[in-house]
Order: structure tokens, then C-alpha cells, then sequence
């Protein structure tokens, strides 16, 4: 060691520059020592600096002169023991758990393993290769960023609009970003990119994960790839495979540019984060990060064989949210991504997974009692997938106050109700009215169901409409992986066709889906292509194909749904009756019914309709005079009233407009049959009493067309 050094401080944990020199800690609790390691290239060593002070597992030093960019890792030293859960092995270089930029991707070798592979103990043996070349180096970075007085938009829940994006997929292929910056944030940031989702009425982008993620070894040796990123080694570095920078620390300054452009023009950015695993795996996967630096606190280990690992997440390995440095590490992420990066929300992956003490699925486990008592965390938006493959991990409406849920009982009932399942009736109006069955008694409002048709994970939405059964044959499983039960209809042949009663009746579900999302009650998430007909030709689960198969392609994008889409999106935006803040009472308010249902006849709807097996149409009038609520500054929140019609019989069917519930006349506004909508209707006129014809598998929408008051959201 030739570098004058000091002791340093215990916190925060990580590298720190003050200007004059870098603070670096690390946590491990059964380590026996730690050692710094800087390097000049990713190859060459420059100094080894043995760490000696050691507050509270904090292992920390100071080293004067260190500049932004000078690239690190660890080597820690402890016991090999995997059937104690312990796997310390100097002999590889680490990640730090909070580098803030990472140098490159992992470059793949059998150095990179604690064991020996091949050996027929396994990972009971011990690997003396040097990983030092072939793992990705940890990065200190200048944290100073001209962020322009940014102002993050705060857009409330109920006038949200999330649009489910991938950094490279949505990016790659189109025509009027910069060829030298596509699949980049900095195409993200383009004017093209920004002018796009303000005039298609986004108002929040959920960015697939962007955490720095490892590409699996057996996806690279198959040629595929971890496209999706959902295995993530560095919770505070945005992966520099999406930066155009050099790796040291350039990646941190696009990302910061476009964050900040996005707010410029109002749109919230939202992560993906994966905290519930790594990408480290089982036992027999590479030792990068948490493994070498105390496994058996990381990570939630079989009680029975402290060798084996708990799986929640059908990934391999759970992080232990039980133990409070752990838990330290999350909030610390969640805390910097949102002070330091401005992010303005989180959808955690496989949410169940944070809320297990022990084994069970605890909605009050300490994750949650940290969050909700944060100063910073706790005002932004949480999102959860509320579910894990462990026992009890389904939880749909069940996360605490605070806390909105991808709705997966709303996709999966409405993908049944178009594809014409029976006894869909009262589940339909359940979701539709924003799942009260769900989060009501919680004292959640409508805006905790996150409504979604489709996913990342699943059918595209024109997949969802051309295909009956998954193709996936080009991840290499033999179509073994993926859901089997999708929901999805055909419309009467498998994939692309030529027929075109089949396009015509495929183009129609699609409206009817993107119609049903953005009319209900709740917060919609719209899939980025799904408004362009984007296709995976059958493949439900694209994770490891980084390639046309996932990319969107814009020169054969649907424009005529794009058109649709947008003016949907925009439809939905200027009435309140449709984004309500507060639950439908459908009782008389001030002598005004919110919310009726009626059955196609006109007759209002009794228990026995509701119970009928083959109903398949449904009235739904909406009363935006009965709102009673206030806007934000005190507002008279009023809108138009509505009657909507729902027809998923595969005959046309005459509705009976319902008698004496409103004075107004009624004009259409929307037809999915037609490829119609336009807010200021048409000439044709009704009132409660006329006739209107539906045709199967199709929505049509009265506004009232009486006097017309301006609608405040």
C-alpha cells in the first residue's frame, strides 16, 4: 500500500466524494477482512488497501486524492462454509451493494464462481481463480447534476395515465431518434420521444428495470439475452448498456437529462425495481456482489441446510428483508433514486416476496412500517405486484393504506368478459367500477387498482386477440416456459391471416379492450406498441429477446388504433366521471344517482340478472352532475352524464335506453363497431325509451346532448 489513507466514517455507506477524496464503506457482519482494490483499467490492478476500521459491521476507510470515474471492488474474506450459508472467497473481486455507476456488463468466465464448476462436489468446492478481469467494476461518481430548479409533476393518481415502457425496445427501431443514441436515455430524452407521449396523453412512464442487471450465463451461451433485466446486481447504478457514457459515470448523467426533460414536459418516471432477488441465483450461481460480501445476511437461507436458499421468486434466491441492514439497503436505493434522480415513483416486482417475515406473507412486516413512515419514500408512488410464487403470495387488496396493486383480477376478468366467458356479469361492473370488493374496506379509493389488459409479462394486446395458444419456441424451451392460460380469443384462426371478417373482428376487440381500460375506475396502464398493434407473434414470455421480437417496430405501426388510442386517452381526460377520486354510491345524492345498472331491455338490474350464466350485456348509466366532490382548490367537480352499452354476445343486440333517469337527450359519442369517437357526438339524437342497435362484441357510448357544463378534472 503506498496511498496515505484514514480512518473514514461508518456512513453512509458506498463511495463518497467530498472534492478532496473518496469515503468508501461496506457492510458485512461475518467477515474476518476487507480489502479495497482500485483499479486504472478492468484488468489492472492499481492498489490494494487492507481496510482495518470496522464500526458496527460497517468496514470503512478514507483514501485523499481519489477523483470521479476511478473504478473499485472488494475482496472479502471470511469462512467457506455453505452449509453454515457461508461463502466468502477472496480470490473474487466484488460489486459494491451501493455503487452508483457500474464500468461495463459481467464478461462471463468460470473465474467469476466461488466453486469449481464441473467438480463433483459442486459448490461445496473451492474456486482459486482470479475474477479481478472479468467482473464489471464498481465507479465513484460526482453526484453535482445541473437539474434546472426541475420540479417533479406530482400528478395525482386519479388523473394518471402509466404507459409500461423498455428503455431499448421502445427506442431501437424508431425512425426519427438519432441512430448513435437509440435503445439509449438519451433517446428517451429526444424531442421525438417526448412529443410522442404528450400527444398520445401520457402522464407517467414506467421504465422496465434500468437497476444494473446481469445477463444469465445459459441465455448467452443459447445467444439469447436477460431482455427484460429482471435480475438486478446494483440497486443505486442505472445499467450502462442503455448510456451512451464511457462506463464511468457517464450513464448517471443521461439518465439524471432525462429524467429532467420528462418533467419538463410533465411526465412522471417511474422504476421497475427488482428487490427481491439478485442476479447471484441459487448455490451453484457466480459469486458478484452479495454472496462474497456475507451471504447468509443477504440472503434468506433454508433453516433446515443453510446451503440451500429460500425461493420466492422462482429466480433462485430471496433477499432477507428480516434483517435490518438489508432492509438499510432498500430504503437507502428507494431514498437516492428519488432525492438524488427525481424519480417519482416505484412498481416493486413480485411484491409479496418484501412482505414475508419468515415464511409468511405479513402486510405489517417491517418493509411496509419503514415505508410508510418515511418522509420520502412514502410521498411517492408505490405500486406493487402483489404477488410471489410462495405460499399465500397471491395479495391482490391486501398491501396496506397508501400502497396502489397491478390488478390482476381486473386483466383477467375483463380478457373473459370479450372473449364471451359466461356468469361475467358482476365481476365485470366490480372491476369496472374500480374492485371496491378489493380496497374499499381498506379505505383505499378506486386509484389503488392500477388497471391493465396487458403486461410486459404476457400477450401483447393484438396477440391477445390472434392467438389461442403461446409460441414461444424461439426462447429455446421447447414452449415449456411462459402461461398456458392466457384468456386470449383467436377470433376464429391462429396468428397472421388474411381473412378479413377475422382482421375486421380483431381490430374491434382491440378497441373494445383499450375502451374498457380507460373508461374504468382506477388508473390505467397502457403496454408502449399496444396502441400501434405491436406483435410478438405469439411469444408470451420475450425475456431474453433482444431483438425484433420485442423491439417496436414503428413502420408498421397500427395508425388507425394509434389515432383511436389517442383520442380515447383524451376522452377519458376531460371527464371526471370516468377518473373519480372517490367510490360510485349508487344511491340518490342530492336526488341524483351516481351510478345505475340496467339490463338490455331498460329494466333495471335485479340479483337474478346479475346470476344469469350466458348474460353478456350490460347498461351502465353515469351521472357526472352527482360527482359531489371538490377538485383540489375547492372546485365543483360536474361533468356529462353517460349511458354506456355492452354488448360481448357474438350477435348484434337492441338495447332499451333506460325511462325516466335522465332529463337529457343522448347522442353517441363512441362506437368500437365503427372505429368512432368523437367527444362532440352526432347528429342522431335519443332519450330514455329509444332503441340502439349494438353489434356483437362491441361498446357504444351516449353522452348527454342537453345543456353541456364545463367539466373541471
Amino acid at each position: 500500500m503506498s496511498k496515505t489513507v484514514y480512518a473514514g466514517s461508518p456512513h453512509p455507506l458506498g463511495a463518497t466524494w467530498d472534492g478532496e477524496g473518496v469515503n468508501f464503506a461496506l457492510y458485512s457482519e461475518n467477515a474476518t477482512s476487507v480489502e479495497l482494490c482500485l483499479f486504472n483499467d478492468e484488468e489492472k490492478v492499481e492498489e490494494v488497501i487492507k481496510i482495518k476500521e470496522r464500526y458496527h459491521h460497517n468496514w470503512h476507510v478514507y483514501v485523499p486524492g481519489i477523483k470521479p470515474g476511478q473504478m473499485y471492488g472488494y475482496r472479502v474474506d471470511g469462512p467457506y462454509e455453505p452449509e453454515n450459508g457461508h461463502r466468502f472467497n477472496r480470490n473474487k473481486v466484488l460489486i459494491d451493494p451501493y455503487a452508483k455507476a457500474i464500468s461495463r456488463p459481467v464478461n462471463w468466465s468460470e473465474a467469476l464462481f466461488g466453486y469449481i464448476p464441473g467438480n463433483p462436489a459442486e459448490d461445496l468446492s473451492f474456486s482459486e481463480l482470479d475474477s479481478a478481469a472479468f467482473i464489471p467494476k464498481s465507479v465513484v461518481i460526482d453526484n453535482n447534476f445541473d437539474w434546472e430548479n426541475d420540479k417533479q409533476p406530482k400528478v395525482p393518481y386519479h388523473q394518471s395515465i402509466i404507459y409500461e415502457a423498455h428503455v431499448k425496445g421502445f427506442t431501437k427501431l424508431h425512425p426519427d431518434i438519432p441512430d448513435e443514441i437509440k435503445g439509449t436515455y438519451a433517446a428517451l430524452a429526444h424531442p421525438a420521444t417526448i412529443k410522442y407521449l404528450k400527444e398520445l396523453g401520457i402522464t407517467a412512464i414506467e421504465l422496465m428495470p434500468v437497476h444494473h442487471f446481469v445477463n444469465d450465463w445459459h441465455l448467452q451461451q443459447q445467444g439469447l439475452s436477460n431482455y427484460w433485466g429482471y435480475n438486478t446486481i446494483a440497486y443505486f447504478a442505472p445499467d450502462v448498456r442503455y448510456s451512451n457514457g464511457n462506463g464511468r459515470g457517464g450513464q448517471v448523467i443521461e439518465f439524471k437529462n432525462m429524467v429532467k426533460e420528462m418533467h419538463k414536459a410533465g411526465i412522471e418516471v417511474i422504476l421497475d425495481v427488482v428487490y427481491n432477488h439478485t442476479a447471484e441465483g441459487n448455490q451453484m450461481g457466480p459469486t458478484l456482489s452479495f454472496r462474497g460480501i456475507d451471504n447468509s445476511s443477504y440472503y434468506r437461507l433454508s433453516a433446515e441446510n443453510k446451503r440451500y436458499y429460500m425461493d420466492y421468486t422462482g429466480t433462485g434466491n430471496t433477499l432477507n428483508t428480516y434483517i435490518p441492514s438489508v432492509l438499510k439497503l432498500l430504503m437507502d436505493s428507494l431514498r437516492y433514486w428519488i432525492l438524488d434522480i427525481h424519480i417519482d415513483g416505484f412498481r416493486f416486482d413480485l411484491a409479496s416476496t418484501l412482505a414475508r417475515e419468515l415464511h409468511a406473507v405479513d402486510r405489517l412486516s417491517a418493509f411496509f412500517d419503514i415505508i410508510y413512515q418515511d418522509p420520502v419514500i412514502s410521498q411517492v408512488k408505490l405500486i406493487a405486484e402483489p404477488w410471489d410464487i410462495g405460499e399465500g403470495g397471491y395479495q391482490v387488496g391486501k398491501f396496506p393504506p397508501g400502497w396502489a396493486e397491478w390488478n390482476g383480477r381486473y386483466r383477467d376478468c375483463m380478457r373473459d368478459y370479450w372473449r364471451g366467458e359466461n356468469s361475467m356479469l358482476a365481476e365485470f361492473a366490480e372491476r369496472f367500477t374500480g374492485s371496491s370488493d378489493l380496497y374499499k374496506n381498506d379505505y383505499r379509493m378506486p386509484t389503488a387498482s392500477i388497471n391493465f389488459i396487458t403486461a410486459h409479462d404476457g400477450f401483447t394486446l393484438n396477440d391477445l386477440v390472434s392467438y389461442n395458444e403461446k409460441h414461444n419456441e424461439a426462447n429455446g424451451e421447447n414452449n415449456n416456459d411462459g402461461e398456458s392460460h392466457n384468456r386470449s380469443w383467436n377470433c376464429g384462426a391462429e396468428g397472421e391471416t388474411n381473412n378479413p371478417d377475422v382482421i375486421a373482428l380483431r381490430n374491434k376487440q382491440k378497441r373494445n379492450f383499450l375502451t374498457t381500460l380507460f373508461l374504468s375506475q382506477g388508473v390505467p396502464m397502457l403496454v408502449a406498441g399496444d396502441e400501434l398493434s405491436r406483435t410478438q407473434h405469439g411469444n408470451n414470455n420475450a425475456y431474453c429477446q433482444d431483438n425484433e421480437i420485442s423491439w417496436i417496430n414503428w413502420d408498421k405501426a397500427d395508425k388507425d388504433l394509434l389515432s383511436f388510442t389517442k383520442k380515447l386517452i383524451h376522452f377519458q381526460k376531460k371527464h371526471p366521471v370516468f377518473c373519480r377520486r372517490g367510490w360510485f354510491q349508487g344511491i340518490s345524492i342530492h336526488g341524483k344517482k351516481d351510478i345505475a345498472w340496467f339490463a338490455a331491455d331498460g329494466s333495471p338490474m335485479e340479483e337474478e340478472h346479475w346470476r344469469e350464466y350466458f348474460a353478456k350485456t350490460l347498461t351502465v348509466y353515469l351521472n357526472g352532475e352527482a360527482i359531489d366532490t371538490l377538485g383540489y382548490k375547492g372546485e365543483k367537480v360536474l361533468d356529462d352524464n353517460f349511458i354506456m352499452l355492452f354488448n360481448a354476445h357474438y350477435e348484434n343486440v337492441t338495447f332499451t335506453l333506460p325511462s325516466k333517469i335522465d332529463h337529457h337527450q343522448f347522442t353517441k359519442v363512441l362506437d368500437t363497431n365503427e372505429d368512432f369517437l368523437n367527444d362532440d357526438g352526432c347528429d342522431c339524437r335519443f332519450k330514455g325509451g329509444d332503441t340502439v342497435e349494438v353489434a356483437s362484441h362491441s361498446v357504444v357510448v351516449l353522452k348527454s346532448a342537453g345543456e353541456v357544463k364545463n367539466a373541471t378534472s
